[in-house]
């Protein structure tokens, strides 16, 4: 179950993350309160995983599943650019991620 929070903590990331885009620098209140409430839910997940989770671990699995997902839609959403190099290196992450599940 703390591997689901987990997961649910890093697609909460990726909501504030892109969401910072649409708040356009906190000036537009609705994208600025659900970028924040997403910011906190998010944290508040990722404390509840690490009750049994070690801390290391959920942390990078958090952060990595939020870089992968805010990448991925940057290039679908903002038209950023899909180099090799670019998903090489998401490639990487996932690869991280699935190395610290694996092994936690």
């Amino acid at each position: 179950m703390a591997w689901i929070i987990l997961f649910l903590a890093g697609l909460l990331e990726i909501g504030w993350a892109i969401g910072l885009k649409y708040t356009d620098g906190f000036a537009k209140l609705v994208p600025t309160v659900l970028t924040m409430i997403s910011m906190v839910a998010s944290v508040v997940l990722l404390g509840i995983a690490v009750r049994t989770l070690p801390l290391g671990t959920a942390y990078a699995v958090w952060t990595g599943v939020g870089t992968v997902g805010t990448v991925i839609l940057g290039i679908v959403l903002f038209a950023e650019p899909a180099t090799a190099i670019r998903l090489g290196c998401i490639s990487l992450i996932i690869a991280g991620i699935a190395g610290l599940k694996l092994t936690a």
